[in-house]
């Protein structure tokens, strides 16, 4: 009888300590960490805090093809469009809602930085918040018109807007103050032009930005290269400048920057991943590896040429440092042109 007692005891133990450890391996959203050797065993979901057609929409695709092609990534994946408020909508719910979820990755670029410091950002969630993976790419934005626009230089753009701040109107894909809006007003600051009367309109994404350009309701855009160029080639839009401190290379050569043309302004906008608070350190571990793998092959290699891009990686660590410099000079920039909170 007392050894009858002994297994039964020991089976509920056993039942316990395997509840236990179920328990403890729920994420916040009831979703499930896998252990190292499973993880990922389900689909991945990127989130886009932006529309679809953009860059930040074009680079997590790209990602997520490159990853299953170049069998890094055995499970499948999907993008999630979530935009709103020049990021800040997908941005605060990926925040929020996806706590301890290993299955869920936050694609977005240097707004994130800039909606927390910005005046009228209204985003309460800083890169603190998540956990940096990686940054993936580099990228320039450019100020572009419709190809039979009268302006063929940036002198004489910013000289209309010198004498009429707000008769020429500016599409960006993403809110007042993010990284599009302050690649319009930050050069036209430089230029002499009174930007609290420049007419800036958001849209939400690089795509409706262009929509809105090409259907005539914009005179000028500002946005990234590899958004734009597609219709430089398709004889729809010619690009006035480029906000990197030399000129690009290859098809890009041609693209004055801003400084050449006398406008001491030089912005970079650069892409990259992050998983929700809480992640597991299985999860984190695996994604710095497939990143750190994934940045060498072709595969990748092909389709930063292809769009334009220039190679940005750099690991967690750096990518933290490289914020936190980046949050102190975009505060004083702000602070320069009274858009600090």
């Amino acid at each position: 009888m007392k050894k009858l007692l002994f297994i039964s005891l020991l089976a509920m133990l056993a039942t316990v300590i395997a509840a236990c450890s179920s328990s403890e391996n729920l994420t916040g959203d009831g979703e499930q960490s896998a252990s190292a050797s499973e993880y990922p065993d389900k689909p991945i979901t990127f989130t886009v805090p932006s529309g679809a057609g953009g860059g930040i929409d074009t680079m997590a695709r790209v990602l997520s093809n490159v990853l299953s092609k170049e069998e890094l990534l055995k499970t499948a994946a999907t993008v999630e469009n979530k935009p709103g408020g020049g990021q800040v909508v997908g941005i605060v719910d990926f925040a929020n809602m996806n706590k301890n979820n290993d299955y869920r990755i936050l694609a977005t670029s240097t707004p994130f930085i800039l909606n927390y410091i910005k005046k009228d950002g209204n985003s309460p969630v800083s890169f603190r918040d998540v956990e940096p993976i990686a940054r993936l790419v580099t990228e320039y934005d450019v100020l572009a018109v419709p190809v039979d626009s009268k302006y063929d230089t940036l002198e004489t753009l910013f000289a209309d807007l010198k004498d009429n701040p707000s008769s020429i109107s500016f599409s960006g894909g993403s809110g007042p103050g993010s990284f599009d809006h302050l690649n319009a007003i930050y050069p036209a600051s430089k230029a002499g032009v009174d930007i609290n009367k420049l007419k800036y309109i958001s849209y939400d994404g690089g795509g409706e930005a262009l929509t809105a350009l090409l259907g005539g309701n914009a005179d000028v855009i500002s946005s990234d290269v590899s958004s734009v160029y597609e219709y430089v080639k398709a004889g729809k839009v010619k690009i006035l400048g480029i906000s990197s401190s030399e000129r690009l290379e290859g098809e890009f050569a041609d693209i004055p920057t801003y400084k050449e043309q006398g406008i001491d302004a030089e912005l970079t906008n650069w892409r990259g991943i992050y998983g929700p608070k809480g992640m597991s350190k299985e999860a984190k571990a695996f994604w710095e590896a497939t990143i750190a793998e994934l940045v060498k092959t072709e595969g990748w290699t092909t389709e930063i040429e292809k769009h334009g891009w220039q190679d940005g990686y750099v690991a967690s660590d750096e990518f933290t440092k490289l914020m936190e410099e980046e949050e102190a000079m975009y505060t004083e920039i702000y602070e320069d042109l009274g858009m600090a909170k």
